[in-house]
């Protein structure tokens, strides 16, 4: 068998290249020599491909590497691998498709080209027989991506309940742990550049829901695009709801849910209160952590930083490892596979528990209307509690499990009691009965 040093190099074209492309830039360079032994072949980059090279960190501006011509680059005949760091949907997925075209093996971390449209591009990567890696797309550097594709492939996975974005992490663990409001907990952020000067992709959580469609696909063997998950961000959510929570010793966190149930598959992002000796009710900060139930394996835990140059270039040199080696053997990885088919349930089909905050008139006789609305609509009340007197009443519900078609009806009448000034909050309640 030749030596590591006697192959031909294999040649990486990457484009883009800011925070994340930078860092994987810097690291091919300097970690050659390892990076050479773990692939098995010389890992040479090709050629940069930015918008401005006189703005690009850590390459000269007039380096022979970089071009503006992405296309060109990632078709070029002596390119093997194209690593993809732009995000956005154009026109990183026609850079994509055409590098596949060419027989190039593909990495990226785009989880919203991947949210949107999966399906075409694994297909691509099937027909041509190129490798589409793209661990760094979901979590960071937190390997969950290739255990759900390959190690739990045997197994039947039934839930994913996971903090899939660090942002929404740390705002609600700083309105928790300092008593911040929202406001405030999201300027510490961007002002710690966990945040962007426009946060909605996070705050919102379009950035949580192309992850989950990630996640479901993967883990149900169906396909799911970003569309199919139900989104809720955390912008409403008030200091009042995380000091309830923790008087009934839970924690606020947005969660990514994907689970088996009546046949298909629920997938849903929101906010959620989980008990305070659930483990992701630990996850602190900009920390990401994804709990995975499987039939066999039982309960699994994947935890660490799940954003930033450094960590997601170490997600992404994994996967080109990966592929390089499997160009060294002549083969392709493991692909995704879509033959379930399960329907994708509306939310009104899924089930979980609530609590329910209503500003409600302090007189005698308001409990019965309420708890005869709920009954009404099939929902059982697990505990009541009233928070404060006069014109500062609420009346704090929490529930049994109930489908949510079940509690938005219930939820509707209640606003229309004339003893219910106001619906205050509604959050539903995750983790087993007995957390």
């Amino acid at each position: 068998m030749p030596r590591t040093d006697d192959r031909a190099p294999l040649r990486v074209a990457l484009l883009g290249c800011g925070v994340v492309g930078s860092e994987v830039f810097r690291l091919l360079v300097e970690q050659a020599a390892d990076l050479r032994a773990r692939a098995g072949a010389p890992l040479e980059v090709a050629g940069v491909a930015v918008r401005d090279p006189a703005r690009r960190p850590g390459l000269a501006a007039g380096s022979a590497l970089l071009t503006t011509d992405a296309m060109t680059l990632a078709t070029r005949p002596d390119v093997d691998i194209v690593i993809e760091l732009m995000g956005g949907i154009e026109p990183a997925r026609s850079l994509l498709l055409a590098a596949m075209r060419a027989g190039k093996s593909v990495v990226t971390a785009n989880k919203e080209l991947l949210g949107q449209d999966s399906a075409a591009m694994h297909r691509v990567a099937r027909e041509h027989g190129t490798d589409l890696y793209y661990e760094g797309a979901v979590a960071g550097a937190i390997p969950l991506l290739r255990p759900l594709r390959e190690s739990l492939a045997g197994d039947a996975v039934r839930r994913v309940l996971g903090i899939v974005n660090g942002t929404t992490n740390y705002i609600l663990d700083q309105m928790d742990t300092q008593g911040a409001d929202f406001a405030d907990a999201l300027g510490e952020a961007q002002a710690l550049g966990y945040a962007e000067a426009d946060p909605t992709a996070d705050v919102e959580g379009f950035d949580a829901a192309a992850k989950t469609a990630i996640l479901a696909g993967l883990a149900f063997h169906t396909r799911v695009t970003t569309a199919d998950v139900h989104r809720e961000g955390i912008s409403a959510v008030r200091a009042a709801d995380i000091a309830s929570a923790r008087a009934l010793g839970c924690v606020v966190k947005l969660l990514a849910i994907c689970e088996r149930c009546d046949g298909g598959i629920s997938a849903r992002v929101h906010p959620a209160m989980i008990p305070r000796v659930h483990p992701l009710a630990a996850v602190r900060g900009a920390y990401n952590a994804v709990f995975v139930e499987a039939e066999s394996a039982g309960r699994l835990m994947f935890y660490g930083a799940g954003a930033g140059g450094g960590p997601t270039a170490s997600a992404v040199l994994g996967d080109v490892v990966a592929v390089a080696r499997n160009r060294i053997a002549g083969i392709r990885g493991p692909d995704t596979s879509t033959y379930a088919e399960l329907p994708v349930l509306p939310m009104g089909d899924a089930l979980t528990r609530y609590y329910v905050a209503l500003d409600v008139a302090d007189r005698p006789g308001v409990l019965a209307p309420v708890a005869e609305a709920f009954a009404r609509h099939n929902v059982s009340i697990r505990a009541v509690r009233q928070e404060g007197r006069g014109e500062d009443a609420n009346l704090v519900i929490v529930t049994h499990t109930a489908r949510e078609s079940q509690l938005a009806a219930t939820v509707a009448e209640l606003g229309a009691m004339p003893a219910v000034r106001a619906v205050g909050s509604v959050l539903r309640v995750e983790g087993e009965e007995g957390e």
